[in-house]
C-alpha cells in the first residue's frame, strides 16, 4: 500500500514475506499466489507492497538471470503486488525446525554476507516500480555479540565500505538507488540505537543507515523519541522501519505460566528485565525462566506479536511503543522514513489457536494503515 505524508513523501506500507518462507523460486511464486494476492484482496486495495525474503541461492540465481527476474516482475504486476524492500537479515533456512542463532550466520565479517547483500540490491533494482524513488534492504546488525572480536569488527567495517561502493556502482549502472539498513537487535553487536551511533560512525550515510525494528526497540526499553534523536545526532537515516510488537510481562512471577507457553524451540527470544540496576539480559526466554533474570521488574521478550491483538492476560504487547515510534517517524511535518514493513514472522509458533494466515496479515496491515491515517497520512488508491 502507498500512503502520502503531508510533506509529499510517498510512504510504502508492506508486510514481510519471511512469515511464509520459501527456499526456491517456484516456492516464492507459490507463496505470492497463496498469501500475498489474497491479502491484497482481503484489504480491498489495488496494490500491495510485499517485503520479499530471498534465501541466498535464490538471490544469486535471480541476480544472474534477467529472464527469471522478468518472470518475477510479471507475476508481481499481474497480482497487483510491488516490491520496494527486501529482508536480507536471514541468509537461508529461515523455515527450518530450529533457527535460533543460525540466523546470524554468515555475519558481516564474512564476505558471503557482502556478496548476498549486493545480489539482493541488484535484484531489488530490477524489481522496483518505475515511479518509486528508492529501495531498501534490511540486514543483520554486524553479528551475534558473543562471537565478536576486534578482528571481526575490522573485517565487517571493510565489507560495509565495499557494500557502499557497490551500491553506488549499482546506481550508476541502473539509475536506481538502493539503501541498506542495519537492524539493531538484542544480543547483537549493534544492539541498540546507541550502538548504531557509535559503531556505524563514518559509514556512507547516502547508502547505509538503520532499519528500526520497533519490537527490538521495545525489548531494550528504548524510548522511541530519544532513539530517533540519537540517530539524528549521528547522521544515520532510518532506511526502513519494521512495525512490530514485543511480549511484555509487568509481573514476571504472576505471568510465569503464560510466559512458558511462548518458550518455543524454533526462534531465539531474547529477554530483558528492567530493574533498578538497569536492563538485565538473557539470551533466550527459557534461560530467563530458568532463573536467568530476576522476577521483580517488568520483562520484555523478543517474540513478535500480531499488531492488532493482545496476548492472553496477564501478558501484554508493546504496541504503545510501536505507536509512539510511528508518531515520531511520521507524525511530524517531515517524514523520517518512507518504508514501513509489518514483520510478524512468528504466526506459526504462537501458542493457542491461530487465525488463518491471510486473515492475520490483513488485520495487521489494516491496523497499521489506520494508525498511519490517524497521523494525517492519506491513502494513495491508484
Amino acid at each position: 500500500m502507498r500512503l502520502r505524508h503531508r510533506d509529499g513523501t510517498v510512504v510504502h506500507l508492506a508486510y514481510c514475506a519471511n512469515v511464509h518462507p520459501a527456499d526456491d523460486f517456484p516456492g516464492i511464486l507459490d507463496r505470492l499466489h497463496r498469501y500475498a494476492i489474497p491479502v491484497r484482496r482481503r484489504l480491498g486495495v489495488p496494490r500491495l507492497s510485499v517485503g520479499l525474503w530471498l534465501p541466498r541461492p535464490v538471490a544469486a540465481a535471480l541476480a544472474a538471470d534477467p529472464g527469471a527476474l522478468d518472470k518475477l516482475r510479471a507475476a508481481l504486476s499481474e497480482g497487483g503486488l510491488e516490491v520496494v524492500t527486501l529482508n536480507g537479515f536471514p541468509y537461508a533456512g529461515f523455515g527450518k525446525e530450529v533457527v535460533k542463532t543460525d540466523v546470524y550466520l554468515p555475519d558481516w565479517a564474512d564476505p558471503d554476507r557482502l556478496a548476498y547483500t549486493l545480489d539482493l540490491a541488484a535484484v531489488l533494482a530490477a524489481l522496483l516500480p518505475d515511479d518509486v524513488v528508492r529501495g531498501s534492504v534490511s540486514t543483520l546488525p554486524l553479528g551475534w555479540a558473543p562471537w565478536w572480536d576486534a578482528e571481526r569488527q575490522d573485517r565487517a567495517r571493510r565489507h560495509l565500505d565495499e557494500l557502499a561502493a557497490g551500491l553506488a556502482d549499482l546506481e550508476r549502472r541502473t539509475g536506481r538507488t538502493i539503501r541498506v539498513g542495519l537492524e539493531p537487535e538484542p544480543g547483537c553487536v549493534v544492539e541498540t540505537t546507541a550502538d548504531a551511533a557509535r559503531l556505524l560512525n563514518g559509514v556512507d550515510t547516502a547508502r547505509l543507515g538503520v532499519c528500526l525494528d520497533t519490537c527490538h526497540l521495545a525489548v531494550e526499553f528504548e524510548d522511541p523519541g530519544e532513539a530517533l534523536a540519537r540517530l539524528d545526532a549521528a547522521g544515520l537515516p532510518v532506511v526502513k522501519t519494521q512495525a512490530s510488537a514485543a511480549l511484555h510481562a509487568s509481573d514476571p512471577s504472576a505471568a510465569r505460566k503464560a510466559l512458558e507457553t511462548f518458550a518455543e524451540p524454533r526462534y531465539l527470544h531474547q529477554t530483558r528485565a528492567h530493574t533498578a540496576e538497569g536492563v538485565l539480559r538473557a539470551d533466550d526466554l527459557p534461560d530467563a525462566l530458568n532463573d536467568g533474570l530476576p522476577a521483580h521488574g517488568p520483562w520484555r521478550v523478543h517474540f513478535h506479536l500480531p499488531l492488532h491483538a493482545d496476548p492472553p492476560a496477564p501478558l501484554s504487547s508493546t504496541r504503545t511503543v510501536l505507536g509512539a515510534a510511528l508518531d515520531a517517524l511520521l507524525g511530524g511535518p517531515a517524514a523520517r522514513t518512507d518504508h514501513v514493513e509489518v514483520e510478524t514472522y512468528t504466526w506459526t509458533v504462537l501458542p493457542g489457536d491461530r487465525p488463518d494466515l491471510v486473515d492475520g496479515i490483513a488485520a495487521e496491515l489494516g491496523w497499521t494503515r489506520d494508525r498511519l491515517l490517524g497521523l494525517g497520512l492519506t491513502e494513495e488508491n491508484a
